[in-house]
């Protein structure tokens, strides 16, 4: 086995056991982005220097005995919104172009602690509003199961830099399905926590009740790797939740014997491609096979998802993008008429498109006048999506279902039309109103060729029964990914 083909947990037990230094893994997947990185742009900066250097400082540090970790000198990439300390951010946005933090994410933090080797900054959606990478100020990246195609969004670049094997794992951020619908498109294991288990300190936010950072990698016991990793309370987050159920590779266990598995009819109606319909129901019998009691049921409220989610979420993006103003950091428009003029021109320059939308759609339901009318009224029906999920999750352990209704759409399809993005969001945004962890894993392809991902969703707290059900499966279906690399 190459290195490469290696998950993260294999190539750290390669590396305790001295069979590969950690500058060899590095110097491996570095020549690899050379290699692929003009076809498939996944990364806005790759840190070469001191990636290299870093991988000499924890293979000491391993030598030593003082790393001992089952992530100890794996290198990783981190998606563009999370700060990293003498590293630029971008959020792959103009307006912060040229932003070198001082500090960096509590998650990022509590990798570097654990030996990580940080390969570079991952390309996403400017400031994680789109579904596809292609909003970016830097340009599209393209899917590694076919560059004609999208690799999801917002978390895109990670996605695809696993997939393409330009880093062992990655760290993603969901908003609104930004770590699963990425992962089922690339073909990869996505997992968004319940909201409050990751430290959502100094990543950059878009929706502050919705934003949450997890794991995109290549298998299931490495997601639960990872998780138990990044996962800490974090008196800096006041989101922050204290746990101590964070062993999950205690759930890597292949039963689901009396689990009971929901399907609601809700996902399986109309606009469900077919071929992902079938591969997700494979899916689940395969499920049923082993043991675990699966049904169907009638979750409701699922057509007002996204009305709400776009209404709450549009709402926090415009009073959390207020900050950036051409004055403290980031990007300052040349030429200005007095202070307001270099506000306006700043934004106005400095934002693409579908952030100006979002904070405009925001700013108005925010307003006096609609506040009541929209504002609140999204916060009511949140609470019932809530509601909904309590009363499934008082018969079922896991809800399954598909991450999106199609596979990855061809580059520029979506953005040409913005509702037909949004509403590819419909199986996923009403996890994040719901404060719910929800994973992606691959479960097929289409007649393209291109992954179908199947979605479970657990109630909150409740990772390990997505983990045990992820990897029950994972198990049974063998091994996936792209034909040249099996």
């Amino acid at each position: 086995m190459s290195i490469l083909d290696m998950t993260a947990v294999e190539l750290a037990a390669a590396i305790k056991n001295k069979e590969v230094t950690v500058k060899e893994a590095t110097e491996a997947v570095l020549d690899q982005i050379e290699k692929s990185e003009s076809t498939y742009h996944c990364y806005v900066t790759v840190d070469k220097e001191g990636a290299l250097r870093k991988a000499e400082e924890v293979q000491k540090k391993i030598d030593a005995g003082e790393l001992t970790g089952p992530l100890a000198g794996v290198p990783v990439a981190i998606k563009d919104n999370m700060c990293t300390e003498g590293l630029l951010t971008t959020c792959s946005s103009r307006i912060l172009g040229n932003f070198v933090p001082t500090f960096s994410a509590e998650a990022v933090i509590n990798l570097e602690k654990a030996g990580a080797v940080i390969l570079g900054k991952t390309n996403m959606d400017e400031f994680a509003m789109g579904s596809t990478t292609e909003t970016s100020a830097f340009g599209e990246t393209k899917n590694p199961w076919n560059p004609e195609h999208v690799p999801g969004g917002s978390s895109g670049g990670s996605a695809a830099a696993v997939a393409a094997r330009e880093c062992f794992y990655a760290l993603g951020s969901d908003t609104g399905g930004s770590i699963r619908q990425p992962a089922s498109f690339c073909g990869v294991v996505g997992l968004k926590p319940t909201y409050g288990t990751v430290s959502r300190y100094s990543l950059i936010a878009y929706g502050s009740s919705l934003d949450q950072i997890g794991p995109l990698c290549k298998d299931v016991t490495d997601c639960a790797t990872i998780m138990e990793v990044i996962a800490s309370h974090d008196l800096k987050d006041s989101t922050s939740v204290e746990r101590d159920d964070t062993d999950f590779t205690s759930a890597l266990v292949d039963d689901v014997k009396g689990m009971k598995i929901g399907i609601p009819r809700d996902y399986f109606g109309e606009g469900l491609d077919p071929e992902v319909k079938a591969a997700v129901l494979k899916a689940a019998e395969v499920l049923k096979e082993k043991g675990a009691i699966v049904e169907e049921f009638d979750l409701s409220l699922v057509e007002y998802a996204i009305p709400t989610y776009y209404t709450i979420a549009a709402a926090e993006a415009s009073s959390n993008l207020e900050r950036f103003d051409g004055i403290k950091y980031g990007y300052r428009t040349e030429e200005y008429n007095g202070l307001h003029n270099m506000y306006k021109k700043s934004r106005s320059e400095g934002f693409g498109p579908e952030v100006k939308r979002r904070i405009m759609l925001g700013s108005f339901v925010l307003s006096s006048g609609y506040y009541d009318a929209y504002y609140l009224k999204a916060l009511r029906v949140k609470a019932l999506i809530k509601k909904a999920f309590d009363e499934a999750f008082a018969k079922y352990d896991v809800i399954l279902g598909p991450v999106a209704p199609t596979t990855a759409p061809k580059l520029g399809e979506s953005l040409s039309d913005p509702i037909k993005m949004y509403l590819g969001d419909i199986y996923t945004i009403s996890i994040n109103l719901a404060g719910l962890p929800g994973l992606s894993m691959p479960c097929g392809t289409d007649s393209k060729g291109l992954p179908i991902g199947v979605q479970l969703i657990g109630d909150c707290f409740k990772e390990k029964n997505l983990i045990r059900a992820a990897y029950t499966y994972e198990k049974a279906r063998g091994a996936f990914g792209r034909k040249e690399e099996n």
